[in-house]
């Protein structure tokens, strides 16, 4: 526990982010291509890539859902659990990690049934069209399997990394995402199973990203180990751990309510390919936010260690630092989008309709993206630092209060181009979001500083 100390606690802080923020950073990046691969492959099947991309498109409301409570757990209970060690209280930051996993646990067969029974009414609620609604639910029949394999190995990964072993983070990571790049093509071409075996290939190489951090986490080189003493879920453990959590699920969980709308107006304005270009956008839109929160996730370990040691000089130098790295990425990757819209659009598509339409529609949705550095800064500094109200609210602020009125709002104004319209709609979002998150942000940052300081 002492040698933990030292590196979180005494390290010069550029250099411990840049050693935690590297691997993580680098995880999110792995993740970005086990997230996006799939549709870069079947985007290029014969014949019915188009069709097969957009029906698989539809299937991310549902993923991301899925995804969103692995948060719920992990990024509510990690940070919670650095908080512990800065306090030298092990045997609590033991029993956090013990009880989110059984949560997770739990959470998982729940996901399951639901997904395996309901799967076909979900995706058509979220925009399959009579076109698409076959490639969607074989995709998603066989990837409702692995849920459980998705939330342990999401969920669980948090407190690897939180602890500071930001390397064997990235690795679990990094195990799925080559096991799923070297399968895809096999599976999907080779075999001709088309969608149904890029579903394959993820839910076995989730599989074995979860067989990797479970042998970590009940190993010897882990500090906080998952013990059978601490599965018994218990109500003053579990909830403050959900409470710091929900910021993240209401985000990621959000996205497939804004994909609803999304996915429902652009039906309605441009059809099937306009819902093709929307799956095109999101998955662009990885590019910025993915590693944007891998450097978040590399500067929470030290911003939460030091906050519960009470070293306020060393939380602000965290957060100060995290928000250099995150601008100036985020403004680079605006600037690529902007210049070299068609480069990104034909990664995931050779249709032509499908790559000009889609080439007009990333600039204009994602012409704020220079802000998100900002955003994410605040947002996982608040979290970091274990203050869950501010987290929910920056949360609930941009995705229900601002985007989804203004994606039915935009078109009603701009009836030239009602399709564009509702692209247009992120970006006003995400101005107004990033303006009240800064002006919350000073009020609270500098509150939470004063308290530890005295």
């Amino acid at each position: 526990m002492s040698d933990n100390k030292d590196f979180l606690g005494k390290e010069p802080v550029g250099k411990l982010l840049l050693k935690l923020a590297l691997p993580t950073v680098a995880a999110q990046i792995i993740n970005m291509l086990y997230n996006i691969v799939d549709r870069i492959y079947i985007g290029h099947i014969p014949k019915v890539g188009a069709l097969a991309l957009t029906g698989v498109g539809v299937c991310m409301p549902l993923i991301m859902i899925v995804t969103a409570f692995a948060s719920l757990v992990g990024n509510g209970g990690a940070p919670r659990a650095s908080i512990f060690m800065g306090k030298g209280e092990k045997e609590s930051a033991e029993r956090t990690l013990g009880n989110c996993f059984m949560l997770q646990i739990l959470i998982s067969v729940i996901l399951t049934a639901v997904l395996l029974i309901g799967n076909r009414s979900f995706l058509l609620a979220f925009g399959a069209s009579e076109n698409t609604i076959d490639y969607a639910t074989n995709y998603m029949n066989i990837y409702a399997i692995g849920t459980i394999f998705v939330q342990l190995t999401l969920g669980m990964n948090a407190f690897i990394t939180a602890q500071g072993f930001a390397k064997t983070g990235m690795l679990s990571v990094a195990i799925g995402a080559g096991i799923n790049i070297a399968l895809d093509p096999v599976f999907i071409f080779g075999l001709h199973m088309g969608v149904q075996g890029a579903a394959l290939a993820t839910v076995i190489s989730q599989a074995c990203s979860c067989i990797w951090v479970l042998c970590f986490l009940f190993g010897k080189k882990t500090i906080l180990k998952i013990r059978k003493e601490n599965l018994w879920l218990q109500s003053k453990i579990i909830l403050p751990c959900l409470a710091l959590g929900l910021a993240t699920f209401i985000m990621q969980a959000s996205e497939s309510i804004i994909s609803l709308c999304f996915n429902s107006s652009l039906l309605k304005y441009g059809g099937d390919i306009a819902v093709g270009a929307m799956t095109i956008l999101t998955s662009v839109m990885q590019f910025a936010m993915l590693p944007l929160q891998g450097a978040g996730q590399g500067a929470q370990p030290i911003i939460s260690y030091n906050y519960g040691a009470k070293n306020p000089e060393r939380v602000k130098a965290a957060y100060w630092l995290l928000l250099k790295v995150s601008i100036v990425y985020a403004v680079a990757l605006w600037l690529c989008v902007m210049i070299f819209p068609q480069g990104f659009a034909a990664m995931f598509t050779t249709d032509v309709a499908l790559l000009e339409f889609t080439k007009k529609a990333l600039r204009v949705y994602m012409a704020c993206m220079f802000l998100f550095g900002i955003q994410v800064a605040c947002q996982m500094t608040f979290t970091s630092i274990g203050n869950a109200k501010a987290s929910i609210v920056v949360a609930v602020m941009r995705k229900f209060i601002l985007l989804i009125p203004l994606i039915y709002i935009v078109p009603q104004i701009w009836h030239s181009n009602q399709t564009m319209a509702v692209y247009l709609a992120e970006p006003i979002a995400d101005f107004f979001a990033v303006s009240f998150t800064v002006i919350l942000f000073r009020s609270q940052f500098k509150k939470a500083l004063e308290q530890i300081g005295r």
